[in-house]
């Protein structure tokens, strides 16, 4: 999310909870589900990461230009959010005795984001279509947080490796990525990485 709204030049007011305050409980009580992030967009409030990122695509048009990109797009982001998962479960559940197996296994949870690089202009390409989505920011995020965990995942996937490349540079993404803001900021709450 933070990536999208900097590249998209939008601007955004975050409150930072502390654990002490979320676990007092009136905060986790309040919020659907009981989880953060929270969203305020007007007079819509919005809970779960993924809802929040799809409603910044649609608010801003980075949900593809037709319904066939929409669609692969979905195709993409689910697949990030199932990589996702794979990586919390490590990250909160079997770090220490996970790691190894999981770095070596990550070749093939990757490989599949290659196909739609490929498929899609190879490295002139965003992952679909020919402008940046929700899922690319949504994509980018995974790769770069696997990067922190295994510095070489993406030797072997010269396609990811320029598509992180290339959106990375993109002026404004650039300056978030760098700004103290972002890279002060722990990846996970447990501080595993």
């Amino acid at each position: 999310m933070h990536m999208l709204l900097a590249d998209q030049g939008q601007s955004w007011k975050e409150e930072v909870v502390t654990m002490e305050t979320w676990m007092k409980g009136s905060l986790k009580a309040s919020c659907l589900y009981g989880q953060l992030p929270k969203f305020q967009d007007g007079d819509i409030t919005l809970y779960q990461s993924n809802a929040i990122l799809r409603h910044l695509g649609r608010s801003l048009g980075l949900c593809g230009k037709d319904q066939q990109e929409a669609a692969l797009l979905d195709v993409v982001n689910n697949g990030v959010e199932d990589l996702r998962c794979k990586y919390a479960l490590l990250i909160y559940t079997n770090y220490e005795a996970g790691k190894e197996e999981y770095v070596k296994a990550l070749p093939g949870y990757l490989k599949p984001f290659e196909t739609p690089l490929s498929q899609n202009k190879g490295v002139q390409a965003f992952i679909v279509g020919n402008q940046i989505s929700f899922a690319d920011y949504n994509l980018l995020d995974l790769l770069l947080i696997h990067r922190v965990l295994a510095p070489s995942c993406l030797d072997s996937f010269p396609l990811l490796s320029a598509y992180v490349a290339r959106l990375s540079t993109r002026p404004k993404l650039k300056a978030f990525l760098s700004s103290p803001e972002h890279v002060n900021r722990p990846i996970n709450g447990n501080g595993k990485q």
